[in-house]
């Protein structure tokens, strides 16, 4: 030691011994640091998961509080299905003032995850070889109706993943014009055959309502029946979802939930039957959870919902990331992280008419939520919130897991993603470019609007 102001002096064999004891701690330091450095370039597979941990399902009613009230809704209603297990809670009011809250006969407008009904029926008109994904819209079009194409045809796979090149809407509906009613057959026919696509079909995704209202179309025409009639015969009937409809009667609209704001008549919606229009219940989609997730007396095929793009893949994606970013996109369906995270959500959102909806899957758990909120008075959204996000992470919650860090998605594999469709994608014509997606998919092997 020395004081203030001395010279200390060592002897130089002390600084060599010392230099020389430390020499081997420094050199086992900076190979722990390079190893270190190296594990960080593993693939995430290789590192620690989470583990699922099942919590009962009555942890579900923080979950619905949380969403209600930083979603400032008049009302809101909460479905969760593990397996048998079911769980359902109302929030706030069913109308403004009437102090009761909303019920499982309560009716919700379903707005876009009408979407997932559609593809539904789809999936099931595929496996059975009623038509293709690669069939082209122009084979199922009205008589003397155009179809217009860009380096190639629009196809029902192009139109139920949203890369048809279609506009979001039509145009803006005549004032006064109810929810969901526009546009009719005839007028979106007759605007199809004018319409401009905005990109060569499968090379970019960009979210069309109309196009989901051409694809039921196009469903009802191959089958040879109403799309309303072909909707209940494949899977409203079997499922028994009596309260599911297009056509509401008096008594389903004096159920009807509301919000803050007046949002015109409760009437029928067949006008948008592809992309929007369902009413439902609560109770009915208890059943459709449990569909779902395989718990009731029938399950869905996994084709439903598989993934059948790789964003990566495409040039651009717009208007499919309200709930996160997706790292896969299916018939209607998106996808939260990889086939193989524990964390893996298959999601989708909806909206209008002052609704908005959401039903999201974990498969990991074999659980499924549904939410329909109303709008509550201006300014009770709490900045920032969004509720889809936020039921995310309530549902990795009652697993036991973390929420999704934002910006995090895993890519998917080829072989989850390619198998499902690689003999539909053999069969399109070279002008469509698929070269590109098949090689971006080798490399992921190796990133009142419905909504």
């Amino acid at each position: 030691m020395s004081r203030k102001g001395a010279t200390l002096k060592v002897h130089p064999a002390v600084i060599w011994c010392r230099t020389s004891a430390v020499r081997p701690k420094l050199e086992r330091m900076r190979l722990l640091a390079a190893s270190l450095f190296l594990l960080s370039f593993l693939p995430v597979a290789a590192q620690t998961e989470p583990i699922v941990t099942l919590h009962d399902l009555k942890e579900a009613e923080a979950l619905g509080a949380d969403l209600y009230t930083n979603a400032g809704a008049t009302g809101l209603v909460l479905v969760v299905v593990r397996g048998n297990q079911v769980y359902f809670h109302g929030y706030g009011e069913a109308v403004p003032g009437s102090h009761a809250a909303p019920t499982e006969e309560s009716v919700v407008r379903l707005c876009s995850l009408t979407k997932i009904f559609t593809t539904d029926v789809l999936a099931k008109l595929v496996a059975e070889g009623t038509v293709h994904l690669d069939d082209p819209l122009n084979k199922f079009a009205p008589e003397g109706a155009a179809v217009p194409e860009k380096e190639g045809p629009i196809t029902l796979e192009d139109l139920a993943t949203h890369t048809a090149g279609l506009d979001r809407e039509i145009g803006t509906a005549p004032r006064h014009t109810p929810h969901f009613t526009y546009p009719d057959y005839e007028t979106r026919w007759h605007w199809l055959a004018s319409a401009q696509l905005k990109f060569p079909p499968g090379t970019q995704a960009y979210y069309s309502n109309v196009g989901f209202d051409l694809l039921s179309d196009a469903l009802a025409t191959a089958s040879q029946m109403p799309y309303a009639s072909l909707l209940e015969t494949r899977t409203l009937k079997p499922l028994r979802m009596w309260e599911t409809t297009f056509y509401p009667s008096p008594g389903q609209c004096e159920r009807l939930m509301t919000g803050a704001h007046d949002e015109g008549p409760c009437t029928i919606t067949a006008s948008t039957e592809g992309s929007s229009g369902l009413y439902s219940t609560p109770s009915d989609m208890m059943k459709f959870l449990r569909y779902l997730v395989g718990a009731g007396a029938s399950a869905q095929a996994e084709e439903a919902r598989g993934v059948y793009l790789l964003p990566s893949s495409l040039k651009g994606q717009y208007g499919l990331d309200h709930a996160g970013r997706p790292s896969g996109i299916g018939l209607g369906w998106m996808h939260l992280g990889a086939n193989d995270d524990v964390s893996h959500i298959i999601e989708k959102t909806g909206g209008g008419a002052g609704f908005t909806t959401y039903i999201a899957i974990h498969p990991a758990s074999h659980t499924a939520l549904f939410v329909a909120a109303t709008d509550g008075p201006p300014h009770a959204w709490k900045p920032g919130f969004n509720l889809y996000k936020a039921a995310n992470n309530g549902l990795l919650a009652l697993a036991g897991l973390p929420p999704l860090p934002e910006g995090r998605m895993r890519r998917f594999s080829t072989r989850h993603t390619l198998n499902r469709t690689q003999k539909a994608r053999a069969r399109r014509s070279s002008k469509r470019r698929r070269t590109v997606h098949v090689a971006q998919q080798s490399e992921a092997g190796s990133s009142a609007i419905a909504r």
